[in-house]
């Protein structure tokens, strides 16, 4: 029996908040056409993991901690909510990139669950530069949490439908392509959040975010012919890294000075 449109939303939904977050949903039911075509909603699970994120960063604020203390907190809370899925990815491919020597060895190093040096570094600057990020937003944070997570999710679709899988197997081999309509609506969930955060925000990230997609899916082609799961988590964690820093500039006592803020 074919599901009604509005249960098909849902369960696409479902399946991205799912999979994207470790929140205990209803069981739903996988999409009737598949992961990959539901892929238009992981920016709906950004924004629930960034909104998390805001908000324990404001309430931290408002029991009088310090901004740095309550961006750690934030920070904590977002990959909690997430199983720190994508700062997986980006250590798997930091090892895999720098400590490779070949297409294959690459690709082991990357499916190994330990992690080296390479990994490391990666996950330290990551968390060093979004923390760095948290700190000087402060109050300003919430809108920016949510734009970063949700704009973040929303490439990965798009480097899904344009790179093929690097391997047969894996997360993103069986996830499949997502079509056209996927990867447009999870762009336009995406650009949209990041209009609503700020204009000025929006005209700073979007074109660092469009850069950002064309040098991983250009890295990811010369390292290893493709994308893989883990090629899409350091894209996210590049994308989201980027937004935050944009929203930095945004909401800089320089903007409000200039009486650009939106």
């Amino acid at each position: 029996m074919t599901a009604s449109p509005a249960s098909a939303l849902l369960r696409d939904v479902a399946a991205c908040i799912g999979f994207y977050t470790r929140l205990p949903l209803p069981a739903f039911g996988m999409p009737e056409r598949g992961f990959a075509a539901a892929q238009w909603a992981a920016p709906v699970a950004g924004c629930l993991i960034g909104a998390a994120g805001g908000l324990v960063l404001l309430f931290s604020l408002w029991l009088g901690l310090p901004a740095t203390v309550a961006a750690a907190l934030a920070l904590a809370a977002t990959m909690a909510l997430s199983g720190a899925l994508h700062e997986d990815g980006l250590a798997d491919v930091a090892d895999g990139f720098g400590g490779g020597t070949t297409r294959e060895s690459k690709l082991a190093i990357m499916r190994d669950s330990r992690i080296g040096t390479y990994g490391v570094a990666a996950l330290v600057l990551s968390i060093l530069l979004r923390w760095s990020a948290l700190t000087a937003l402060a109050s300003a944070a919430l809108p920016a949490l949510i734009a970063a997570h949700a704009v973040s999710r929303a490439l990965m679709p798009a480097l899904m439908a344009l790179q093929p899988p690097a391997r047969d197997d894996g997360l993103s081999a069986g996830a499949g392509k997502p079509d056209g309509r996927a990867v447009f609506f999870a762009l336009l969930i995406g650009g949209g959040v990041l209009l609503v955060a700020g204009t000025g925000l929006f005209l700073i990230a979007a074109p660092l975010l469009a850069l950002c997609l064309f040098l991983v899916k250009r890295l990811a082609e010369r390292q290893i012919g493709g994308q893989t799961g883990d090629v899409l988590g350091a894209l996210q964690q590049a994308a989201e890294t980027l937004t935050l820093l944009a929203a930095t500039l945004h909401w800089s006592p320089l903007w409000f000075t200039a009486g650009s803020y939106t």
